[in-house]
């Protein structure tokens, strides 16, 4: 008899340990993503001004982000110790969820004539790689039009002060705007971004 409950005993017992294992797999993408609410708002929609929206960007520019972040070699406030703390598959993870939210482009002010004259910068020079009018998603650039104008303004500045390295192309045709518009293109450009509804 206490051979049997013996063997009752460990039988459930080990039951229990195999189910708490099948319980305790990986965080599911959501749950993952409740981590960056804090920052970038519910479901990637940020509150901030600092803070981009991440709701909406492209699987392979959040994961090329946070690979940044964790090599160290895009500067942040922050993000360089939290992307520490994940794996690729969790960037990957939070990539896909992200990259089916909403983006919701903020209300800011701005001004209409410099944002017109935005707009044709953004067609001549930005187009390319930030298409539809600074709003796509696709491949490795980030939305434009609609994030926060403080948030693209310091983005910006990191890369003109070679904080945060440019890629070629874009340094020659940020090189070339600021050149023909006096140095005045960049402002026309966030007033554009900024005027995005």
């Amino acid at each position: 008899m206490k051979r049997v409950t013996a063997v009752k005993t460990a039988l459930m017992a080990s039951g229990l340990f195999l189910s708490g294992a099948v319980f305790a797999g990986s965080p599911s993408a959501e749950m993952l993503s409740y981590t960056c609410a804090g920052c970038h708002g519910p479901n990637g929609v940020s509150n901030g001004p600092a803070t981009p929206t991440i709701a909406g960007i492209s699987e392979e520019y959040f994961v090329e982000a946070m690979q940044e972040y964790k090599e160290g070699t895009r500067p942040s406030t922050i993000m360089t110790r939290i992307a520490k703390g994940y794996s690729d598959d969790e960037f990957k993870a939070m990539a896909g969820y992200f990259s089916k939210q909403k983006f919701v482009a903020m209300a800011q002010e701005h001004d209409a004539g410099l944002a017109k004259k935005g707009a044709k910068l953004h067609d001549k020079y930005c187009e390319k790689c930030h298409a539809e009018g600074g709003t796509s998603a696709e491949d490795d650039a980030g939305i434009l039009a609609g994030q926060w104008a403080p948030y693209v303004h310091y983005t910006m500045e990191d890369f003109l002060s070679g904080k945060r390295e440019m890629p070629k192309k874009m340094k020659k045709k940020v090189n070339k705007m600021q050149e023909k518009t006096d140095g005045k293109g960049l402002e026309q450009l966030m007033n554009f971004y900024s005027s995005a509804k």
